[in-house]
């Protein structure tokens, strides 16, 4: 019982040699000087501005991480190499810890308002913000605490397992047992439970907005639209995303006006969940559904990448639509209902099926049209809809060049294969946020419309913000610095971003969910950058940088 007392003291108490009596601490030494280290560090900048009320829910979670961190190695100095503290040395550790942990939470507390001033000018943004550092410290403080009684809630009921099974078997095997025992039940609660749940109630609440109708959207009465006159596939059937798509297509007649000369309708073709049952029924239906339009005699036929809703960037199938007079075809296909960020976490096998099966089912027609015949195959996707076009041309550049005409990837997820081959075997000197590979011949990157000037025709584009945290996030994060946060930096990069252990990873996950909450050119938006990346890889005959500068225009108020 005595050694037991004195295990407590060491980890969460102290002995007041005033009283002789151990003085119960709520928090342990170890884990609180980490917390703060990771508190600091969690208000320092990172890719993108965020709101104060967000920011105080960060801190708190990166605190509650730093002190289950502190608490580990603490615990591992203390029972694995006897490395206890005195009594006198842990109250004057504590002395020091409540001023200097104060001072300086309370220093990088006041300075992360100029900080975050910083971010909004790098990605253009006014410095104007409203960043109020007292509740920023209350929202802290309430959620480091809810978090660290719910591990503590955990680690009492784990020690009262190992409590019951070492009344049958040996200590040893108890604690081994019993922590084990507890880490299975943590682990199947959070992902049969907890996240199984979620993701039930995210698709379920993604199904019913699928058959809803966004505003102003209405079925086609043109033949050349899915959903329209003897279309093979229902107007219902083809989900929001993608009535969004076909409801939303460029008129003859505004097309007309652009090019300056008679301009054809544009051809899109869409095919939702609904609209067949497997994703091979589906990329056959999308192209008997070509074949209807008669897509196969038009000069150049997309195809787009979807992101995991279905979603298809306007920008990047209208830009082309203007580019050729109208001249074209598209095509895309859903395969699920969830939003990208959490179908890539869970659906990210069916983006690349889907796009397999599409790519497949398109170049197998293709195959039977005479060479001189068939239509210029370009593709193009955003986000998720990248991951999809590259896995359909079985993740090798190689293939990709070799089979189409012209490919365009804006804000390619980390985890693209083919982008992160390029990006590992780019050519030396240049940084991660912008790569050459092979002298630009093939593969061409860019932010700005500046970048993309080039005097050849590039095979492959690829678009992305350095402060894209789609791009960028990595679980590696967690141990590793980046090579795009060495010098030479991004344009839109804060220069006082740093990198640190476990606190980058999650402050760039939490990036995640605000990147679109940004001007375009930064974050996850690349509006009409889209144009200049199509001009770039392949623009029409006669198409010059003044068509460019227009359909910006164009493009820009759409």
């Amino acid at each position: 019982m005595a050694e037991r007392t004195g295990e407590r003291s060491g980890e969460d108490g102290r002995q007041d040699g005033r009283a002789g009596r151990v003085v119960r601490r709520e928090l342990g030494i170890g884990g609180t000087v980490v917390a703060v280290a990771f508190l600091c560090a969690s208000l320092s900048p990172s890719l993108l501005p965020r709101p104060w009320t967000l920011q105080g829910v960060v801190a708190g979670i990166a605190a509650a991480a730093g002190y289950g961190l502190g608490s580990i190695i603490s615990a591992v100095l203390r029972r694995g190499f006897g490395l206890t503290p005195s009594p006198r040395a842990r109250d004057v550790a504590w002395r020091l810890l409540a001023a200097l942990g104060t001072v300086v939470s309370l220093s990088v507390l006041w300075f992360s308002a100029d900080w975050q001033r910083e971010i909004r000018i790098s990605v253009g943004m006014s410095p104007d913000i409203a960043w109020f550092t007292p509740l920023i410290a209350v929202v802290a403080a309430v959620t480091f605490a809810a978090l660290l009684t719910l591990s503590r809630a955990m680690r009492l009921g784990t020690r009262k397992l190992i409590g019951l099974l070492g009344r049958f078997v040996p200590v040893v095997v108890a604690k081994i047992v019993g922590l084990g025992v507890a880490v299975f039940l943590v682990l199947v609660f959070a992902n049969d439970v907890l996240f199984a749940n979620f993701v039930e109630v995210m698709n379920n609440t993604s199904s019913l907005a699928n058959v809803s109708t966004s505003p102003g959207i209405h079925p086609p009465s043109s033949g050349l639209l899915s959903g329209g006159p003897g279309s093979l596939v229902s107007w219902k059937s083809l989900g929001r995303t993608g009535r969004d798509l076909i409801g939303t297509t460029p008129s003859k007649a505004g097309i007309s006006a652009f090019a300056g000369r008679p301009a054809k309708d544009p051809i899109r073709v869409y095919v939702g969940l609904q609209s067949a049952d497997t994703l091979e029924q589906e990329a056959a239906l999308a192209v008997r559904e070509l074949e209807r339009t008669g897509a196969f005699d038009r000069e150049v036929l997309a195809v787009m990448g979807t992101t995991g809703s279905g979603w298809v960037d306007p920008a990047g199938a209208d830009s082309l639509e203007y580019m050729y007079a109208g001249d074209t075809a598209m095509v895309a296909m859903q395969y699920s209902y969830l939003p990208s960020w959490l179908s890539f976490v869970v659906d990210r096998g069916k983006a690349a099926r889907a796009g397999e099966a599409l790519v497949r089912a398109v170049e197998a027609k293709m195959a039977t049209l005479p060479a001189a015949g068939r239509p210029k195959l370009l593709v193009f996707g955003e986000s998720l809809g990248a991951y999809f076009i590259e896995e359909g041309f079985g993740a090798d550049l190689q293939t990709l060049l070799a089979r189409t005409d012209g490919a365009l990837l804006v804000g390619p997820p980390n985890a693209n294969p083919i982008w992160r081959d390029i990006v590992a075997h780019r050519d030396p000197g240049s940084p991660e946020w912008r790569p050459v590979y092979r002298g630009g011949r093939q593969v061409l990157f860019g932010q700005t419309p500046a970048d993309l000037l080039t005097s050849h025709r590039p095979g492959l584009v690829y678009l992305q913000n350095a402060s894209d945290p789609v791009v960028w996030w990595n679980p590696s994060l967690l141990w590793r610095k980046p090579a795009w946060l060495d010098e030479p930096r991004g344009p839109d990069v804060a220069p006082a971003m740093r990198w640190y252990p476990v606190v980058t990873f999650w402050q760039v996950v939490v990036d995640l969910t605000i990147a679109l909450n940004v001007p375009d050119g930064h974050g996850h938006r690349y509006g009409p950058n889209v144009v200049n990346g199509w001009a770039t890889v392949a623009p029409p005959d006669g198409w010059t940088q003044a068509d460019t500068d227009r359909l910006r225009t164009l493009i820009s108020v759409r």
